[in-house]
């Protein structure tokens, strides 16, 4: 079942119906549904589709042109094209006069295999795309190559593409449809276990709770997600070992450059290289206060939550999980998952104000949001608001995020209130997000004060599902 990407079908709708020459560069991490999304958009429509494999270059031109032979043909055929480039100008002969759509999957491993397709593309682009109906999508999940060899402006292709499209992991709303047979509480705690890249949405069963989920998932040495973490930076990148080690640093709690340099036992120098590529493959985000910008206050987390769940509950239980103690495993899991939960609910709560900013219901127009932290001068000590968003220099938001299980209560409301003047602006709007709802107290602060939002789970539930 194919479910959302909306968006980026239109996008490539659009491009089909020009009925003129289209080039799209379509990529993303592996596993994140690129292959998924293009076989849903040729379904039905005159297409050759072709994969690169990880091989030489006779065997991805024998394979390119077992692809285009079939297409004209019908028949399978041993018969090979003589080059990339012949095999290319037969293609463009083909859409002279009808529209073909030609797909080359995992591009990187055939441009790989042969140093000069790229030029040689570039140069059938050139000289066929005044007079053909092709429209040719480039798809491949390794980000750098893509990026560099690719779309970066002193690549072959640069220049020559319509579209281009980076396929990221499905947002909360969307994670939502694969989860319709579960709880609403249930549907955020699978949110921030597995994430929302689709092949890793596929391993949940709805006929299980959260907590066999988790033991099927993740402490079980036979399921697809034991190893996949170690799997997929093996694949992606030089020392995973490293990387490994970067990414367990910060899923232990250090958050700082210092503190991850430290942890690891190599210079800052070169931790900082590692987390850059870490950062370009969208594993770890790097987060300055709101309004700040190359502060010395960076810090970094893991942005994928699946990446996030493994490194911080699954890695250091690996010695009881692979002899079979997955019930010795959970019960040193379960007492943590509400903490884990806050920073995954705090990014439910942004994209629910992003929703409401872009439905023109949110109480202020923000340009962007953020977390800030910092000191505050009349406490004298550090502190922190979950979500921070600016309209002008005049007026502002500041939100605090819940994930209790008790209501939240007027204290909440006020801390938050004392750490907003810590900025200058003249207009201030609250936002309260609570797993569990609100005391009586703190409902009738909100309603007293006016500039108060109070937004409880089944509140966003409501707007997303």
């Amino acid at each position: 079942m194919f479910i959302g990407r909306e968006k980026e079908l239109k996008t490539l709708g659009n491009l089909y119906s020009s009925d003129k020459f289209e080039f799209a560069v379509i990529y993303g991490r592996r596993r994140v549904g690129k292959t998924a999304l293009i076989n849903e958009f040729i379904d039905n429509k005159k297409s050759i589709y072709f994969m690169g494999v990880e091989s030489n270059e006779k065997q991805n031109l024998e394979n390119f042109s077992k692809s285009i032979i079939e297409y004209n043909s019908g028949i399978v055929t041993e018969t090979s094209f003589q080059s990339f480039q012949a095999a290319f100008e037969f293609v463009f002969k083909l859409s002279e006069n009808e529209r073909i759509i030609l797909v080359i999957d995992e591009y990187p491993y055939v441009a790989r295999s042969s140093k000069s397709l790229a030029s040689t593309l570039q140069m059938l682009i050139d000289k066929y795309r005044g007079n053909s109906k092709l429209m040719i999508i480039l798809c491949g999940s390794s980000m750098s190559y893509m990026e560099d060899n690719v779309l970066a402006y002193k690549a072959p292709l640069y220049g020559r593409r319509t579209a281009q499209m980076k396929i990221l992991p499905f947002d909360f709303e969307e994670t939502c449809r694969y989860f319709k047979s579960f709880s609403d509480e249930d549907k955020a705690l699978l949110y921030g276990i597995v994430g929302g890249t689709p092949q890793y949405l596929l391993q949940v069963s709805d006929k299980l709770s959260v907590e066999e989920n988790i033991k099927n998932i993740y402490l079980n040495t036979s399921s697809f997600l034991f190893e996949e973490p170690t799997n997929l930076l093996k694949q992606e990148v030089r020392d995973p070992a490293i990387y490994t080690a970067i990414i367990t640093a910060i899923a232990a709690g250090a958050s700082r450059m210092s503190e991850i340099s430290t942890k690891v036992g190599e210079d800052t120098n070169v931790c900082s290289a590692y987390i850059k590529n870490l950062i370009n493959l969208g594993i770890v985000q790097k987060e300055n206060p709101y309004g700040e910008k190359n502060s010395r206050k960076s810090i970094y987390f893991i942005e994928d939550n699946m990446f996030r769940f493994w490194y911080r509950f699954v890695l250091e239980n690996n010695s009881i999980i692979v002899r079979g103690a997955s019930e010795l495993a959970y019960k040193r899991i379960e007492p943590h998952i509400s903490n884990y939960m806050g920073k995954v609910f705090e990014d439910i709560c942004t994209q629910y104000l992003w929703k409401m900013l872009i439905e023109g219901k949110c109480a202020v127009e923000f340009k962007s949001l953020g977390r800030w932290w910092g000191n505050d001068p009349s406490q004298r000590r550090q502190a922190e608001i979950d979500i921070m968003g600016e309209q002008d220099k005049n007026t502002a938001l500041f939100g605090e995020c819940k994930w209790t299980n008790e209501k939240v209560d007027i204290g909440v409301l006020e801390t938050l209130i004392k750490r907003s003047r810590i900025f200058s602006y003249i207009n201030m709007h609250y936002y309260l997000f609570a797993k569990s709802g609100f005391t009586k107290g703190c409902i009738d602060k909100a309603n007293e004060l006016g500039n108060v939002t109070l937004v409880s789970y089944m509140d966003i539930i409501g707007a997303f599902c």
